[in-house]
């Protein structure tokens, strides 16, 4: 079987194969990216590329049915959920169609000298994207799109699983009016990724995946001297500290771990509950998760078999080392994974520092804000984390003592088109989204001008 294939999730059933990439269409990639970043790139303005992403934008918002039917069969995405995806990522190219002249404007300095003295952003050049699967029209979105109103072209290597989005996405960037080479997809082998990045028309490398495969390209990126942005995982905290309604702290707390049936970064994997709302936050978080419907689309099946099987394992290993089931039974019916609420975690098992990709809550008691503060930095990860607390004034003070790229108060993920998103420790380093986002592959050039 190609390693490029359409495996529904919810039957097995193999709709598409696609060959990878040979070595040629890798050369001839990387040569149309190259060409187009010195013969249009760098000979279009600002203004002139948002236009096309402005029209980008109106794709993504026409074809969101069509794009929502293909995430659904190739990673399980509720059809509702995919639809609102592809709207989100209209609302992505939107953002930075508007505001691209403004975020990249010359930024004048102030220097002792009194030299005329500013930065103007510019592209590099090529960059290359090694995109997931958890959102396979977002995720490239806030790369892809920045970047090539910046002023640089990009290579994109979607997940394996995802090759038909992949391909539309690559469509509706030329039906928007980009030129060949702007944006180019590849279906590159690993070793093709490699010489990617080692290449020297490559100038730097974006991967949003796994802490471990993170690792690889990062090193593989620093030997080659590549800028590097890494969105890696995460095992967000859900403090309850203070709230006056229970009952909205739970509704939010299964937004924030049922969202993409549970398969996203910055999930709220880890729900830290103060003691005097324990019990009855418990109660009903425990009704809550049981009563999600896969019927009804609360959620999808996993995105694949071996990604069933593994949160699985997680799962068993937790119970074997004493941890306690409140719902669920850790018995997946083919991807569909019951969802489940796990507690009586404690620091000497695997579970406590790992992430759980999938459906699967960890539900812990604290007695103060400060055991919920040093349990939330416990964790080897530090992308998002969501506070509860009616008292603003606490809540950011406890923000401020989170090992965290990411504070939301009184929410779950409070993300916008143009806020930045990223995180510390290993959930990596970089920003994606917003002006600095937009500016993480640019070339900073000073300009000096003498009396």
């Amino acid at each position: 079987m190609s390693s490029f294939a359409v495996i529904d999730p919810a039957t097995g059933t193999i709709h598409a194969e696609y060959p990878a990439a040979t070595d040629a269409e890798v050369e001839a990639g990387l040569g149309a990216a190259q060409k187009t970043y010195q013969e249009w790139s760098r000979t279009t303005t600002v203004a002139e590329r948002a236009v096309l992403a402005k029209r980008l934008a109106d794709l993504f918002v026409e074809r969101k049915d069509k794009l929502a039917a293909i995430i659904n069969r190739e990673m399980g995405k509720p059809l509702q959920q995919a639809v609102g995806e592809a709207e989100f990522s209209g609302s992505i190219a939107a953002a930075f169609a508007e505001h691209a002249e403004e975020w990249l404007a010359d930024e004048e300095l102030e220097v002792a000298d009194g030299l005329r003295t500013f930065f103007r952003y510019q592209g590099l050049g090529v960059i290359l994207g090694i995109m997931p699967w958890n959102y396979p029209y977002y995720q490239v979105a806030r790369f892809a799109i920045p970047n090539i109103i910046l002023g640089n072209t990009v290579i994109v290597r979607h997940a394996s699983q995802c090759p038909e989005s992949a391909l539309a996405l690559e469509e509706l960037f030329r039906d928007a009016g980009f030129p060949e080479g702007a944006y180019v997809n590849l279906f590159a082998t690993h070793q093709q990724i490699s010489t990617m990045i080692a290449d020297d028309r490559v100038q730097g490398v974006s991967l949003t995946g796994s802490e471990q495969v993170g690792a690889i390209v990062a090193e593989q990126a620093g030997r080659a001297l590549k800028k590097c942005v890494l969105e890696l995982g995460g095992a967000d905290v859900f403090l309850v500290l203070d709230t006056d309604d229970v009952d909205l702290a739970v509704k939010k707390a299964v937004m924030g771990r049922m969202g993409n049936t549970g398969q996203s970064c910055n999930g709220s994997k880890r729900i830290v509950v103060l003691d005097k709302y324990f019990d009855e936050f418990a109660g009903k978080f425990k009704a809550a998760i049981a009563g999600q419907s896969y019927e009804n689309g609360d959620f999808g099946p996993m995105s694949s078999d071996s990604a069933t099987k593994f949160l699985a394992s997680q799962v068993q290993g937790a119970l074997d080392q004493g941890a306690e089931i409140l719902v669920g039974n850790n018995e997946p019916q083919g991807n569909v994974f019951t969802p489940t609420v796990i507690t009586n975690i404690t620091p000497s098992m695997d579970v406590y520092s790992e992430e759980l990709f999938g459906p699967v809550a960890q539900l812990y008691k604290v007695s103060s804000d400060e055991e919920a503060i040093k349990l939330a930095n416990s964790s080897p990860y530090g992308l998002g984390s969501v506070v509860i607390c009616d008292d603003v004034e606490l809540a950011e003070r406890v923000g401020n003592q989170l090992d965290v790229g990411m504070v939301f108060v009184g929410a779950y993920d409070l993300s916008g088109a143009d806020v930045p998103f990223g995180g510390v420790k290993k959930s990596g380093y970089g920003r994606e989204l917003g002006k600095v986002g937009m500016l993480e592959f640019a070339n900073k050039k000073l300009f000096r001008f003498a009396k």
